[in-house]
């Protein structure tokens, strides 16, 4: 894919939607980084459901603590894996007030040190919370980039690798929300809904139908 076709599908998704924003509820850095961590393997709803209940009595490290593992399950054992990711929030917490104020960190290298956060947390909570132009790549991402040949990779850093270097900088700020929400609504995995989307001619994918159909 060339770099003008590149330019004309962000230009394309921004035209649609201005103004992306992530679909997971929060009102701080801090609540964002619980989300998110409990966002894996799940879905942004589940989360959704489970966080609004739980930042009504405990949003900051301090109180997450005080509920101890027991009593944050509670909140959030709905939730995939919610044993383990309670675990690691509530270490995350304490790391947070010894090392970090109670604040949650603005930098790559000292979010990753954080339990349960990786690349893909690090750089979400970098780019939605700190305004910093990274791009987390999720498997709706990595599907729409090797789909369309955006930047097809053959793994999740080859993918943020490629479209740190091919999008242009003045849509790199809001790709990877432009990106996961047409993964998640247009671009799904087992039948894209080809006919309704916005890249459609400009798509490498080569199995598109008039259907939506593969």
């Amino acid at each position: 894919m060339n770099p003008a076709t590149r330019h004309a599908i962000f230009k394309r998704l921004r035209a649609g939607n201005p103004r992306p924003a992530s679909e997971l509820e929060y009102r701080s850095p801090f609540e964002l980084l619980v989300a998110v961590v409990l966002s894996a393997q799940a879905t942004d709803k589940s989360v959704n459901l489970a966080t609004r209940e739980l930042f009504k009595t405990a949003n900051t490290p301090q109180a997450l603590l005080a509920l101890g593992v027991s009593g944050l399950e509670r909140y959030i054992k709905s939730i995939g894996l919610y044993r383990t990711k309670a675990k690691n929030i509530l270490a995350t917490c304490k790391l947070l007030l010894e090392r970090h104020g109670g604040e949650v960190p603005r930098t790559r290298e000292a979010l990753e040190q954080l339990p349960g956060v990786g690349r893909k947390t690090a750089n979400v909570i970098l780019n939605v919370a700190f305004g910093q132009p990274t791009i987390a790549v999720d498997t709706h991402i990595f599907r729409v980039c090797n789909r369309t040949g955006i930047a097809p990779g053959k793994d999740v850093l080859a993918v943020e690798q490629k479209l740190l270097k091919f999008v242009p900088d003045e849509f790199r700020q809001h790709a990877h929300h432009w990106l996961i929400l047409h993964g998640r609504y247009v671009c799904k995995a087992r039948k894209p809904d080809c006919p309704k989307c916005l890249i459609n001619d400009l798509c490498e994918y080569r199995h598109k139908s008039v259907s939506g159909e593969r």
